[in-house]
């Protein structure tokens, strides 16, 4: 299956851990530009002018379209626990928009949102990876 990793950029290294678990299992990944940069603490912070530069939001909505389902990467983040971010939000929209299979690394977070999260029925997998096919 081709799967379209999506999550805050705070989660880099664990992407790239899930992404190479998903290839061992057999599994086609695609990354967000420039999340090995954010793992290695090269690049920090993506700001809107770089957004905007380098089309990251239209970039990765071409590769969501391209993918059969999108994994969402979702850790604590500022004591949120399984964080959903506005631009993961945004991606998890363009997937179920498209009918694409939607996984959640973890539970769904209690967030303001968190009713449109569910509305989207992800598939959410307690962490482990295995479950999806």
């Amino acid at each position: 299956m081709k799967i379209a990793l999506c999550g805050s950029m705070q989660f880099a290294q664990k992407m790239l851990d899930i992404g190479t678990e998903l290839q061992t299992l057999g599994h086609s990944i695609t990354f967000p530009k420039n999340v090995k940069e954010h793992a290695l603490g090269t690049l920090k912070i993506e700001k809107k002018q770089e957004k905007i530069a380098h089309n990251l939001i239209q970039r990765h909505y071409e590769e969501i379209k391209k993918s059969d389902a999108i994994l969402i990467v979702n850790e604590t983040k500022n004591s949120i626990e399984n964080y959903i971010g506005g631009n993961t939000l945004i991606e998890m929209a363009f997937a179920y928009v498209l009918k694409k299979k939607i996984y959640l690394l973890n539970p769904i977070p209690k967030m303001h949102y968190s009713d449109e999260i569910e509305a989207m029925k992800p598939c959410v997998l307690n962490g482990d990876i295995s479950q999806i096919r």
